[in-house]
């Protein structure tokens, strides 16, 4: 339940996106920049994400990335299945044992068990337009000097 640094990053460049999604393509080594990522890193992430049609790319010059679709029609689980697989976003046992559930329960699992459920039920239905306006609201945006509350429109 507990999320790779893959799906991290990926979350992360999918915010930047979103954020910047008016302002047309966005190089990957501006988000490795603004985020403190490896370049080669991020590269292999962003070509996940666009092999699962999260975003697109164009090459050469004036190249960059960016969203595929609309930001309100993403949810975290999708980006969570696009890097981590099947597995991410299904409800796991805190410590990661195998045969955790009620019938054989960890030592936490009774205290654990609505926490779980209740983050993977989060990353189903939080869509990266909520978490970006949550994230431009705080105003936690990490390598993006130039904030204008009408980046988001």
């Amino acid at each position: 339940m507990f999320y790779t640094k893959s799906a991290k990053y990926a979350i992360q460049t999918m915010i930047y996106l979103a954020i910047k999604e008016n302002q047309g393509l966005v190089m990957v080594s501006e988000i490795a920049n603004a985020y403190h990522i490896s370049q080669s890193f991020l590269s292999k992430i962003t070509r996940t994400l666009r092999k699962y049609n999260l975003i697109k790319s164009t090459r050469g010059r004036n190249g960059g990335i960016k969203l595929a679709k609309s930001k309100d029609l993403i949810f975290i689980s999708d980006i969570l299945l696009a890097i981590d697989g099947p597995e991410s976003i299904e409800p796991k046992c805190i410590f990661g044992y195998e045969s955790c559930s009620e019938m054989q329960p960890c030592p936490f699992h009774h205290r654990w068990e609505d926490v779980i459920v209740q983050i993977h039920d989060l990353m189903e239905t939080e869509t990266l337009g909520s978490l970006t306006a949550d994230v431009m609201e705080r105003n936690y945006l990490p390598g993006i000097k130039e904030f204008s509350p009408n980046l988001l429109n």
